[in-house]
Protein backbone atom coordinates (compact mmCIF):
# COMPACT_ATOMS: atom_id res chain seq x y z
CA UNK A 1 0.00 0.00 0.00
CA UNK A 2 1.01 3.43 -1.09
CA UNK A 3 3.04 5.05 2.47
CA UNK A 4 0.98 8.32 1.33
CA UNK A 5 -2.14 7.23 2.14
CA UNK A 6 -4.37 9.90 4.46
CA UNK A 7 -6.31 7.87 7.11
CA UNK A 8 -8.35 10.45 8.54
CA UNK A 9 -10.70 10.16 11.67
CA UNK A 10 -14.37 12.09 12.68
CA UNK A 11 -12.70 14.62 14.54
CA UNK A 12 -9.69 15.42 11.90
CA UNK A 13 -12.82 15.65 8.94
CA UNK A 14 -14.45 17.86 11.02
CA UNK A 15 -11.58 20.05 11.88
CA UNK A 16 -10.82 20.09 8.15
CA UNK A 17 -13.73 20.76 6.48
CA UNK A 18 -14.68 23.97 8.43
CA UNK A 19 -18.12 25.57 7.25
CA UNK A 20 -16.83 27.86 4.40
CA UNK A 21 -14.79 24.90 2.63
CA UNK A 22 -17.33 22.76 2.90
CA UNK A 23 -19.85 25.29 0.82
CA UNK A 24 -17.10 26.46 -1.22
CA UNK A 25 -16.58 22.65 -2.18
CA UNK A 26 -20.76 21.97 -2.41
CA UNK A 27 -20.40 25.31 -4.86
CA UNK A 28 -18.21 23.85 -7.22
CA UNK A 29 -20.17 20.18 -7.12
CA UNK A 30 -23.08 21.52 -8.10
CA UNK A 31 -21.75 24.33 -10.81
CA UNK A 32 -19.56 21.10 -12.12
CA UNK A 33 -23.05 19.38 -12.62
CA UNK A 34 -24.38 22.28 -13.76
CA UNK A 35 -21.93 22.58 -16.75
CA UNK A 36 -21.64 18.88 -17.11
CA UNK A 37 -18.09 18.61 -15.70
CA UNK A 38 -18.75 16.23 -13.07
CA UNK A 39 -18.37 12.64 -13.50
CA UNK A 40 -21.87 11.20 -12.41
CA UNK A 41 -23.94 10.42 -15.67
CA UNK A 42 -21.83 7.83 -16.80
CA UNK A 43 -20.93 6.24 -13.39
CA UNK A 44 -23.74 4.19 -11.76
CA UNK A 45 -26.32 5.88 -9.79
CA UNK A 46 -26.86 5.89 -6.23
CA UNK A 47 -27.52 2.64 -5.16
CA UNK A 48 -29.85 1.80 -1.91
CA UNK A 49 -31.03 -1.11 -0.22
CA UNK A 50 -33.91 -1.32 2.34
CA UNK A 51 -33.34 -3.92 5.23
CA UNK A 52 -35.95 -6.77 5.41
CA UNK A 53 -35.00 -7.08 9.15
CA UNK A 54 -35.17 -3.22 10.33
CA UNK A 55 -35.73 0.27 9.35
CA UNK A 56 -31.98 1.00 8.02
CA UNK A 57 -30.98 1.85 4.47
CA UNK A 58 -27.71 0.82 3.00
CA UNK A 59 -25.84 3.18 0.95
CA UNK A 60 -23.40 3.57 -1.87
CA UNK A 61 -22.10 6.13 -4.34
CA UNK A 62 -19.31 6.77 -6.61
CA UNK A 63 -18.41 9.80 -8.98
CA UNK A 64 -15.72 12.07 -9.61
CA UNK A 65 -15.73 15.79 -10.11
CA UNK A 66 -12.80 16.61 -11.83
CA UNK A 67 -10.04 15.42 -14.39
CA UNK A 68 -7.50 16.57 -11.39
CA UNK A 69 -9.70 15.05 -8.43
CA UNK A 70 -9.83 11.12 -8.49
CA UNK A 71 -12.64 8.74 -7.93
CA UNK A 72 -14.76 8.40 -4.60
CA UNK A 73 -16.95 6.29 -3.19
CA UNK A 74 -19.19 5.90 0.10
CA UNK A 75 -20.60 3.42 1.45
CA UNK A 76 -22.86 3.75 4.69
CA UNK A 77 -26.33 3.12 6.17
CA UNK A 78 -28.71 4.86 7.86
CA UNK A 79 -30.18 3.48 11.00
CA UNK A 80 -33.36 5.60 11.96
CA UNK A 81 -32.82 3.71 15.55
CA UNK A 82 -30.20 5.41 16.28
CA UNK A 83 -31.37 9.04 17.10
CA UNK A 84 -33.71 7.03 20.53
CA UNK A 85 -29.80 6.35 21.90
CA UNK A 86 -28.52 9.35 20.75
CA UNK A 87 -26.23 8.34 18.14
CA UNK A 88 -26.11 9.46 14.24
CA UNK A 89 -28.03 7.85 11.88
CA UNK A 90 -26.03 7.76 9.40
CA UNK A 91 -22.59 5.99 9.30
CA UNK A 92 -20.28 5.74 6.73
CA UNK A 93 -16.87 5.15 5.31
CA UNK A 94 -15.18 7.54 2.37
CA UNK A 95 -12.50 5.96 -0.01
CA UNK A 96 -10.51 8.69 -2.83
CA UNK A 97 -8.36 6.67 -5.32
CA UNK A 98 -5.32 9.12 -6.81
CA UNK A 99 -6.33 11.08 -10.26
CA UNK A 100 -3.53 9.99 -12.11
CA UNK A 101 -2.65 6.25 -11.27
CA UNK A 102 -5.89 5.14 -9.34
CA UNK A 103 -4.01 4.25 -6.11
CA UNK A 104 -5.37 4.31 -2.92
CA UNK A 105 -5.03 8.13 -1.59
CA UNK A 106 -7.59 8.60 1.54
CA UNK A 107 -9.44 6.80 3.74
CA UNK A 108 -12.01 8.55 5.91
CA UNK A 109 -14.85 8.77 8.22
CA UNK A 110 -17.85 9.27 5.59
CA UNK A 111 -20.29 10.04 8.55
CA UNK A 112 -18.90 13.88 9.12
CA UNK A 113 -18.16 14.31 5.26
CA UNK A 114 -22.45 13.77 4.90
CA UNK A 115 -23.05 15.66 7.53
CA UNK A 116 -21.11 18.50 6.38
CA UNK A 117 -21.66 18.12 2.78
CA UNK A 118 -25.56 17.77 3.20
CA UNK A 119 -25.67 20.95 5.36
CA UNK A 120 -23.52 23.16 3.16
CA UNK A 121 -25.51 21.59 0.06
CA UNK A 122 -28.57 22.89 1.79
CA UNK A 123 -26.34 26.34 2.31
CA UNK A 124 -25.67 26.91 -1.67
CA UNK A 125 -29.50 26.16 -2.36
CA UNK A 126 -31.12 28.57 0.48
CA UNK A 127 -28.19 31.25 -1.36
CA UNK A 128 -29.37 30.92 -4.82
CA UNK A 129 -33.20 29.86 -4.26
CA UNK A 130 -34.49 31.98 -1.43
CA UNK A 131 -34.72 35.86 -1.16
CA UNK A 132 -31.81 37.89 0.01
CA UNK A 133 -32.99 39.39 3.11
CA UNK A 134 -34.87 35.80 4.58
CA UNK A 135 -33.61 36.10 7.79
CA UNK A 136 -36.54 33.73 10.17
CA UNK A 137 -35.34 29.96 9.71
CA UNK A 138 -37.57 27.14 10.69
CA UNK A 139 -35.43 24.02 11.78
CA UNK A 140 -37.84 20.77 11.85
CA UNK A 141 -35.54 18.63 13.45
CA UNK A 142 -32.77 18.30 16.25
CA UNK A 143 -30.28 16.36 15.07
CA UNK A 144 -26.44 16.03 14.19
CA UNK A 145 -28.12 16.91 10.59
CA UNK A 146 -29.81 19.68 11.66
CA UNK A 147 -27.72 21.71 14.06
CA UNK A 148 -25.38 21.38 10.96
CA UNK A 149 -27.96 23.10 8.75
CA UNK A 150 -28.43 26.01 11.08
CA UNK A 151 -24.63 26.40 11.29
CA UNK A 152 -24.39 26.48 7.43
CA UNK A 153 -27.38 28.55 6.59
CA UNK A 154 -26.22 31.22 8.86
CA UNK A 155 -22.87 31.23 6.39
CA UNK A 156 -25.43 31.98 3.74
CA UNK A 157 -27.97 34.47 5.39
CA UNK A 158 -27.99 36.98 8.16
CA UNK A 159 -30.35 34.80 10.31
CA UNK A 160 -32.11 36.36 12.98
CA UNK A 161 -34.81 33.75 14.77
CA UNK A 162 -34.62 29.83 14.89
CA UNK A 163 -37.44 27.94 15.29
CA UNK A 164 -36.80 24.25 16.42
CA UNK A 165 -39.35 21.64 16.34
CA UNK A 166 -38.76 17.81 16.96
CA UNK A 167 -40.81 15.10 18.57
CA UNK A 168 -38.65 15.01 21.79
CA UNK A 169 -39.05 18.30 23.79
CA UNK A 170 -35.85 17.71 25.70
CA UNK A 171 -34.15 17.44 22.89
CA UNK A 172 -35.90 20.01 20.99
CA UNK A 173 -35.05 22.38 23.86
CA UNK A 174 -31.35 21.71 23.97
CA UNK A 175 -30.91 22.06 20.50
CA UNK A 176 -32.54 25.77 20.38
CA UNK A 177 -30.34 26.86 23.83
CA UNK A 178 -27.52 25.45 21.85
CA UNK A 179 -27.88 27.10 18.67
CA UNK A 180 -28.48 30.39 20.97
CA UNK A 181 -25.15 30.39 22.31
CA UNK A 182 -23.75 29.47 19.09
CA UNK A 183 -25.21 31.63 16.66
CA UNK A 184 -25.67 34.63 19.16
CA UNK A 185 -29.45 34.70 17.92
CA UNK A 186 -33.12 34.31 18.94
CA UNK A 187 -33.85 30.70 19.39
CA UNK A 188 -36.38 29.23 20.51
CA UNK A 189 -38.16 25.61 20.75
CA UNK A 190 -41.86 24.97 19.55
CA UNK A 191 -44.53 22.70 20.41
CA UNK A 192 -45.57 21.98 17.18
CA UNK A 193 -44.31 21.72 13.69
CA UNK A 194 -46.61 24.40 12.28
CA UNK A 195 -45.82 26.86 14.85
CA UNK A 196 -42.09 26.47 13.70
CA UNK A 197 -42.72 26.92 10.17
CA UNK A 198 -45.58 29.65 10.08
CA UNK A 199 -44.23 32.85 8.96
CA UNK A 200 -40.47 31.91 8.50
CA UNK A 201 -38.78 32.92 5.68
CA UNK A 202 -36.27 29.62 5.50
CA UNK A 203 -37.27 26.32 6.63
CA UNK A 204 -35.41 23.16 6.58
CA UNK A 205 -36.85 19.33 6.69
CA UNK A 206 -34.08 17.13 8.70
CA UNK A 207 -35.79 14.55 9.58
CA UNK A 208 -36.16 10.55 8.91
CA UNK A 209 -40.09 11.08 8.33
CA UNK A 210 -41.86 8.51 6.33
CA UNK A 211 -45.08 11.32 6.99
CA UNK A 212 -45.23 15.05 6.37
CA UNK A 213 -43.54 16.83 8.96
CA UNK A 214 -44.28 20.35 6.56
CA UNK A 215 -47.25 21.54 5.27
CA UNK A 216 -48.40 23.57 2.43
CA UNK A 217 -50.72 25.58 4.16
CA UNK A 218 -48.32 26.52 6.34
CA UNK A 219 -46.22 28.64 4.40
CA UNK A 220 -45.41 31.70 4.12
CA UNK A 221 -45.15 33.60 0.99
CA UNK A 222 -41.42 34.24 -0.38
CA UNK A 223 -40.46 31.14 1.88
CA UNK A 224 -37.77 28.78 1.11
CA UNK A 225 -38.07 24.75 2.01
CA UNK A 226 -35.21 22.54 1.81
CA UNK A 227 -36.04 18.59 3.03
CA UNK A 228 -32.96 16.42 3.17
CA UNK A 229 -35.12 13.71 4.59
CA UNK A 230 -37.01 12.69 1.62
CA UNK A 231 -34.05 10.17 -0.34
CA UNK A 232 -36.30 7.65 -0.40
CA UNK A 233 -39.57 6.67 -2.37
CA UNK A 234 -40.77 6.14 1.21
CA UNK A 235 -40.23 9.55 2.84
CA UNK A 236 -41.74 12.10 2.12
CA UNK A 237 -41.03 14.70 4.85
CA UNK A 238 -43.42 17.61 3.37
CA UNK A 239 -46.88 16.83 1.80
CA UNK A 240 -48.52 17.76 -1.72
CA UNK A 241 -49.13 21.11 -0.68
CA UNK A 242 -45.98 22.27 -0.43
CA UNK A 243 -45.03 21.26 -4.41
CA UNK A 244 -48.65 22.58 -5.40
CA UNK A 245 -47.69 25.77 -3.90
CA UNK A 246 -43.84 25.80 -4.84
CA UNK A 247 -43.45 27.89 -7.95
CA UNK A 248 -40.50 26.20 -8.73
CA UNK A 249 -39.30 22.16 -7.44
CA UNK A 250 -35.49 22.14 -7.46
CA UNK A 251 -33.67 18.97 -6.81
CA UNK A 252 -30.04 17.60 -6.81
CA UNK A 253 -30.34 15.86 -10.08
CA UNK A 254 -33.90 15.35 -11.56
CA UNK A 255 -33.18 11.62 -12.78
CA UNK A 256 -31.67 10.97 -9.52
CA UNK A 257 -34.66 12.78 -7.69
CA UNK A 258 -37.50 11.95 -9.81
CA UNK A 259 -36.59 7.78 -9.06
CA UNK A 260 -35.71 8.21 -5.11
CA UNK A 261 -37.18 11.47 -3.75
CA UNK A 262 -40.74 10.50 -1.98
CA UNK A 263 -42.61 14.17 -2.50
CA UNK A 264 -40.67 14.33 -5.88
CA UNK A 265 -41.96 10.81 -7.05
CA UNK A 266 -45.39 10.70 -5.29
CA UNK A 267 -46.38 14.58 -7.35
CA UNK A 268 -44.76 12.85 -10.70
CA UNK A 269 -47.20 9.74 -10.07
CA UNK A 270 -50.24 11.99 -9.29
CA UNK A 271 -49.48 14.24 -12.40
CA UNK A 272 -48.79 17.66 -10.04
CA UNK A 273 -45.04 17.48 -11.85
CA UNK A 274 -43.50 16.76 -15.07
CA UNK A 275 -40.15 16.00 -15.15
CA UNK A 276 -39.52 18.60 -17.44
CA UNK A 277 -40.30 20.52 -14.03
CA UNK A 278 -37.87 19.66 -11.81
CA UNK A 279 -34.73 22.21 -11.85
CA UNK A 280 -31.51 21.25 -11.01
CA UNK A 281 -29.85 23.47 -8.85
CA UNK A 282 -26.31 23.16 -10.75
CA UNK A 283 -28.80 24.50 -13.54
CA UNK A 284 -29.71 27.27 -11.42
CA UNK A 285 -25.69 28.29 -10.26
CA UNK A 286 -25.13 28.35 -14.06
CA UNK A 287 -27.87 30.20 -15.35
CA UNK A 288 -29.23 27.65 -17.39
CA UNK A 289 -32.33 27.94 -15.56
CA UNK A 290 -34.43 30.37 -13.41
CA UNK A 291 -36.11 29.42 -9.97
CA UNK A 292 -37.82 32.03 -8.17
CA UNK A 293 -39.00 34.88 -10.28
CA UNK A 294 -40.56 37.37 -7.64
CA UNK A 295 -40.13 37.59 -4.20
CA UNK A 296 -43.69 35.92 -3.14
CA UNK A 297 -42.75 32.96 -4.81
CA UNK A 298 -42.49 29.60 -2.42
CA UNK A 299 -39.85 27.31 -3.78
CA UNK A 300 -38.85 23.53 -2.69
CA UNK A 301 -36.14 22.44 -2.81
CA UNK A 302 -35.37 18.15 -2.73
CA UNK A 303 -31.99 16.86 -1.81
CA UNK A 304 -31.70 13.17 -1.94
CA UNK A 305 -27.91 13.70 -2.34
CA UNK A 306 -25.41 12.93 -5.26
CA UNK A 307 -21.78 11.26 -5.49
CA UNK A 308 -20.41 13.82 -7.05
CA UNK A 309 -21.25 15.63 -3.26
CA UNK A 310 -19.22 13.41 -1.43
CA UNK A 311 -15.92 13.30 -4.09
CA UNK A 312 -15.74 17.32 -3.97
CA UNK A 313 -15.88 17.34 0.08
CA UNK A 314 -13.58 14.62 -0.18
CA UNK A 315 -11.66 16.21 -1.64
CA UNK A 316 -11.52 19.18 0.00
CA UNK A 317 -10.60 17.32 2.93
CA UNK A 318 -7.87 15.85 0.95
CA UNK A 319 -6.30 18.89 -0.32
CA UNK A 320 -6.62 20.65 3.55
CA UNK A 321 -4.67 17.81 4.96
CA UNK A 322 -2.11 17.91 2.89
CA UNK A 323 -1.68 21.40 3.10
CA UNK A 324 -1.48 21.05 6.71
CA UNK A 325 1.04 18.11 6.60
CA UNK A 326 3.25 20.38 4.57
Amino acid sequence: MNDDVLFLSRDQVTALLDADTAIASQRAAFGALGAGGARTPDLPGKIMHPSRFDDSVVFAYVSRLSRDTGAVAKFGSVNPGNAAAGLPTVHAVITALDPVTGELAAVMDGTAVTTLRTAAASAVAFGALSNADSAELALIGSGTQALAHARAVARVRDLKSVRVWSPNPERRARAAELLAAELGIAAEATATPREAVTGASLVAACTLSTTPVVRGAWLAPGCTVVSVGSFEPTRSEVDAGVVRRASAVVVDDPATAAEHAGPVVDALRDRLLSREDLIGLGEVLTGARTARTGPDDIVFYNSVGLGVQDAAAAWAVIHAAREVGR
